[in-house]
């Protein structure tokens, strides 16, 4: 069976910037991947081209083995209701001058699914799902909360039984408790109805309970993969690191000075290897630096030496 989603060689250039530099990525089926990194690490990029809302350089999108990469907006609307987004920003996301229902039940309606009647009833439906009261159904977005819209946003993503979901930051503007109860909220639906999710991230905190597996992403190529306890447990890029150090500590003993690398540290820190010491084999390149596998399905950028 092919992955819900696969990227490859994904590459997005603006003018004289790589912003994404040919990432390889799997989702598996009825599973959730952690795409993690700072602010401008292309990790956002790199979801909006999965979903195709911005144009792709060079590379493949494949949605359950079928490339998607090309195909026109016409020849993408099939597909459109098999992969949806939930954006970091719910305010700007929803349309102010829309109600809540008619905001969650514009999918059905974009794709022609039901009545207007049938369409309303599922879009109240999903007012339950989602932890949300019938009552908010002729609300606007402004009446919310954050974390409420965000709820909002699930609903509407999700009311067209999607297989795959990019899920890009959706937790980042709200507090904590109220984080929580978003990653339970996915995880609940992520059980319930087999999907496939892109988690999009910034907060290891948050994608350490929640993802199957963590990609991470620096100055736009992916440096580091593996399953995600094996990241917390033995990461071995030093962003990898440096990412883990800056996880706030609840508790004061346990907290450590900190330090923030430099480019020129992580640089230097790169892990070497001899090709006869991974897991697949690689021959040595004038590049430099090569995504190996050093322990099964651990790839890390390293230096491979002759």
């Amino acid at each position: 069976m092919p992955p819900a989603l696969e990227l490859r060689a994904l590459t997005k250039d603006y003018d004289t910037l790589r912003a994404v530099d040919a990432v390889d990525l799997v989702v598996p089926e009825n599973s959730i991947v952690g795409l993690v990194g700072e602010s401008g690490s292309g990790k956002s990029t790199t979801g909006l081209m999965a979903m195709r809302l911005t144009e792709i350089t060079a590379g493949q999108v494949l949605l359950s083995g079928m490339d998607i990469t090309a195909l026109s907006p016409v020849a993408m609307r099939p597909h459109r209701r098999a992969m949806q987004i939930i954006f970091q920003d719910s305010y700007s996301a929803l349309d102010p001058m829309m109600t809540l229902a008619d905001i969650i039940a514009e999918p059905l309606r974009i794709h022609r699914i039901g009545t207007r009647r049938t369409q309303r009833q599922e879009a109240l439906s999903w007012f339950e799902r989602v932890g949300l009261s019938r009552d908010y159904a002729n609300r606007y977005p402004h009446e919310l909360s954050g974390g409420q819209r965000q709820r909002v946003a699930v609903a509407r993503a999700l009311i067209l039984k999607p297989k795959v979901l990019v899920a890009d930051e959706p937790t980042s503007a709200l507090d904590v408790s109220v984080k929580a109860q978003i990653v339970n909220l996915l995880q609940d639906l992520q059980a319930d109805m087999g999907l496939s999710i892109l988690f999009i991230s910034h907060d290891l905190s948050v994608v350490r309970s929640l993802t199957d597996q963590l990609v991470v992403m620096y100055h736009g190529r992916v440096v580091e993969k593996a399953p995600t306890e094996m990241i917390f447990q033995n990461a071995r890029h030093p962003y990898t690191r440096a990412l883990l150090n800056a996880v706030p500590v609840m508790d004061p003993r346990a907290r450590r000075r900190r330090h923030f690398a430099t480019a020129e540290e992580i640089a230097a820190a790169i892990p070497a290897f001899s090709a006869a010491e991974l897991v697949t084999p690689l021959v040595p390149t004038n590049t430099g630096t090569r995504l190996a596998e050093i322990a099964p399905g651990h790839f890390v950028e390293a230096r491979i030496e002759r």
